[in-house]
């Protein structure tokens, strides 16, 4: 059962979300790993363009790939990460500019996540990495934004963790619905 708690009742896999750093090296089967990916194809899309791409890395020569472009602090915890997702965006379309690159790939990885809680897998996003290495050694194309790099797999005892991230092991709260949500323009409070 979750340690945290909910304004409105909502299904409990939202609460159960969340971003452990404390990874077992357990292998993800490949039939599990690529239905996080199946859910993530079914989020909503403008145009249904679908602009998202993921680049995942699984086997032990694609995971020290991705460490070569990982920033320090986040190669304490990654070095038993079994699975690692880049995702990007495209930034054009056949009309031009597509606006909404970013927002159809953060819809895509919150699906993604979800299914990941539902499996009983961890999932962990992190900006903290080299974005001009990672496009360098992955050879992506200009016209793809790099969005963020996430962690997969099953979750580790907190002990194996370097002990300044131990107490930080811990599900984070959310501010209340109030304080994000207003009501007819911006800082008027719901009524």
């Amino acid at each position: 059962m979750s340690v945290r708690k909910s304004d409105y009742k909502i299904d409990s896999v939202y609460l159960e979300r969340w971003s452990p750093r404390s990874f077992s090296n357990k292998e993800v089967k490949e039939d599990t790993l690529l239905s996080l990916f199946e859910a993530a194809r079914w989020a909503p899309s403008a145009f249904n363009f679908q602009p998202w791409r993921f680049i995942i890395a699984r086997t032990p020569e694609d995971r020290e790939k991705f460490m070569s472009f990982i920033g320090e602090f986040n190669q304490t915890w990654c070095k038993d990460v079994p699975a690692f997702a880049l995702i990007i965006s495209k930034l054009t379309s056949d009309s031009g500019e597509f606006r909404s690159h970013a927002f159809d790939a953060g819809a895509a990885w919150g699906y993604l996540s979800l299914e990941a809680t539902r499996k009983g897998l961890i999932t962990h996003p992190m900006t903290g990495f080299d974005f001009e290495k990672a496009r360098e050694v992955l050879n992506i194309p200009e016209d793809y934004a790099i969005n963020a790099l996430v962690a997969i797999g099953y979750q580790g005892d907190k002990d194996a963790l370097p002990e300044s991230l131990r107490s930080r092991e811990v599900p984070s709260p959310r501010r209340p619905v109030a304080e994000s949500v207003f009501e007819g323009a911006f800082g008027e409070s719901l009524k």
